[in-house]
């Protein structure tokens, strides 16, 4: 890992978090993934023995956590408070990414087993039916190509082959636009009234569907930039400080 001889915690932090790979992994595993491999499909491209590599540094530096499970050669890596910590540096990375660095996907980030995953991870099982749910994606266009969730409320599984189950949704949409829907780019309703995403199913399945998906963590950033773009006012964050503060102070008096 690379060292720049400085007296200062941006250098020292650097050291830390500034190699290729290591932010991503602290992503995936703020988003819930704990296990090698789980990390390792969040991050398509990143060599198993590098990825190795990454989380031993990680551990070393005290970001991280391996707790050993029953099973031999079977490990969850934890963040430990440094590493949750991060979050807030995540965060403040993909606001500043949305604003200054992000655009259109390029064809090279189309990819829908990955989008998949990402989605997985986002469900909210509290809001499930208590039975069994299993939606089809029918992505089309560039990388397109048909998979499967399989939902209950004790856990949430990605199906790359037909699952044995019948299907209770289907959700059919260019990859592109399922992004830019996951993303916040363009609203689920406004994507259903245009056209762009159908579903078929039940019409309370269909109409739950959206209660499911927390969507991307950096959604709120990108509708936060699309209102900005628009000209409608932002909250300003000092004034609702103000504001809450004589609202205390109202309360105590």
């Amino acid at each position: 890992m690379a060292e720049y001889h400085q007296y200062c915690p941006v250098a020292r932090a650097s050291e830390i978090l500034s190699d290729r790979w290591t932010l991503l992994i602290v992503r995936e595993l703020i988003a819930g993934s704990h296990h090698f491999n789980d990390i390792e499909r969040g991050l398509p491209g990143i060599s198993r023995s590098l990825l190795v590599e990454r989380l031993r540094h990680l551990e070393d530096a005290g970001v991280l956590e391996r707790h050993r499970g029953a099973r031999a050669n079977v490990s969850a890596y934890v963040l430990t408070e440094a590493g949750r910590e991060l979050k807030a540096v995540i965060d403040l990375m993909g606001a500043w990414g949305v604003r200054w660095a992000f655009g259109d996907p390029r064809p090279a980030e189309l990819n829908p087993v990955l989008l998949l995953w990402k989605i997985h991870l986002r469900i909210d099982r509290t809001q499930l039916p208590p039975t069994r749910t299993v939606i089809e994606f029918d992505f089309r266009g560039r990388g397109g190509r048909r998979l499967w969730l399989v939902l209950e409320p004790r856990e949430v599984s990605v199906c790359v082959r037909p699952p044995r189950f019948d299907i209770d949704l289907v959700v059919r949409a260019d990859l592109t636009t399922f992004y830019r829907v996951w993303l916040g780019h363009v609203d689920w309703a406004t994507a259903l009234r245009a056209g762009d995403v159908a579903v078929e199913g039940s019409p309370t399945l269909i109409r739950a569907l959206p209660t499911w998906l927390l969507w991307s963590p950096m959604a709120v950033h990108v509708r936060s930039e699309r209102a900005r773009l628009r000209g409608c006012p932002q909250p300003d964050p000092r004034k609702s400080s103000t504001r809450r503060t004589r609202s205390a102070a109202a309360a105590a008096s």
